[in-house]
């Protein structure tokens, strides 16, 4: 089995970055609990609460609305509960989309099977949302809205900011899954005007098992989980400080560098698809996803090969080297199309042969240049 030299799975996770295991190791190698008065756990706290202090800023939040967590899949479980769950128990209504991450659509599920009803907004085939029509979905026992801030297997950056609008003239609470967004586009969660936005470390090159909670002053959430009071109740435990600070610093060195790396990846992003286009026919590669680059990721790309089984395509690449995927990675085991490009309206000839590239801080000309090679070998290899 040859292995893998070529990552263009990143919006799966990402590889660590260097200066982030750096800016963790002491916090690693030197005990500290940050409820501690002790000198080695003011010297956690500190950590801690630096590391507060840069996220809130970076995402345009107060400190006090910060909370860690393990991830996005935490994050999202978190708010769904407990925005939309109260002490009543009375089950009430969720309005969401078609296209969120499995984080999302399954807890809401879990959900339904209590008792509570899901209304799905539809998207157009670009895969945005339609939010006035999402809105109208607002009902007097609606408890949530949730709608993800951009789609992690097409890119797709969906208008959240005007769905909290027409959600707070409501007074209906809104959550929106930044995991894929935050890292990789600017996000302001005061301008967005949601109450809840949960990010990922792992998505752009900070730890695994980091993640965050942003929760709006003023919003109370129902309790997940109970013990230790730690981050005002909302998640009781012990914080990981060393995951806290990996988590802060990976989101500082993207500030610091974010455009030069946009600039990058829009660069190789149109390298990738003129190469394939090129060396495989344009008639067969057929974009999903917003034609305007604004209005998606900037280093996400979603690519039907018309005439090519997906599974077998990933199969191909895989063995020659190339990491790619076929949708969410959470979602990736399942032998049913993406539901996201069912939504969108996606051909059948296209719906089992789409492939998502994403790119990472780390990708270079050369890996893009071999990663077409590839492609095209393993599509006239399928096609023979």
């Amino acid at each position: 089995m040859n292995a893998t030299t070529i990552y263009l799975d990143n919006n799966a996770t990402t590889a660590l970055d260097p200066r982030v295991l750096e800016a963790m190791r002491p916090f690693f190698l030197v005990a500290g609990n940050v409820e501690s008065r002790h000198s080695a756990g003011r010297r956690a706290r500190r950590g801690f609460e630096e590391a507060t202090e840069l996220v809130a800023e970076i995402l345009g939040s107060r400190p006090d609305e910060v909370v860690f967590t393990s991830g996005g899949t935490e994050s999202n479980n978190l708010a769904i509960y407990g925005l939309a769950v109260d002490e009543s128990s009375q089950p009430g209504r969720i309005a969401t989309s078609p296209i969120e991450h499995p984080s999302v659509n399954e807890f809401v599920a879990h959900l339904e099977a209590r008792g509570f009803v899901a209304d799905v907004g539809p998207v157009d085939f670009e895969g945005t949302v339609d939010v006035d029509r999402m809105a109208g979905l607002f009902y007097e026992r609606t408890r949530l809205a949730t709608l993800m801030l951009a789609n992690n297997e097409t890119g797709t950056i969906q208008p959240v900011a005007k769905l909290a609008d027409l959600a707070a003239a409501r007074g209906v609470p809104i959550h929106t899954d930044a995991v894929q967004a935050v890292g990789k586009i600017p996000v302001d969660f005061a301008a967005l005007g949601v109450d809840t936005l949960a990010a990922s470390g792992h998505k752009f090159h900070g730890p695994a098992g980091s993640g965050v909670l942003l929760v709006r002053r003023g919003v109370r959430l129902t309790p997940r989980l109970y013990g230790g009071g730690q981050q005002r109740g909302r998640r009781p435990g012990t914080i990981p400080v060393a995951l806290a600070v990996g988590f802060a610093t990976a989101l500082d060195l993207w500030r610091r560098e974010h455009q030069a790396r946009t600039a990058t990846w829009r660069r190789l992003g149109r390298r990738l698809v003129d190469g394939l286009r090129a060396a495989i026919g344009p008639d067969r590669i057929i974009p999903n996803g917003p034609a305007d680059p604004s209005r998606r990721l900037p280093q996400t790309f979603n690519l039907g090969f018309l005439g090519v089984d997906g599974d077998a395509l990933l199969m191909q690449l895989d063995l020659a080297g190339v990491a790619v995927s076929l949708g969410s990675a959470c979602a990736s085991g399942s032998t049913q199309p993406s539901p996201t490009l069912v939504a969108m309206g996606v051909p059948d000839d296209c719906l089992r042969s789409s492939v998502r590239f994403s790119l990472g801080a780390f990708t270079t000309e050369d890996e893009i240049d071999q990663a077409v090679t590839h492609v095209a070998a393993a599509v006239a290899w399928i096609s023979r």
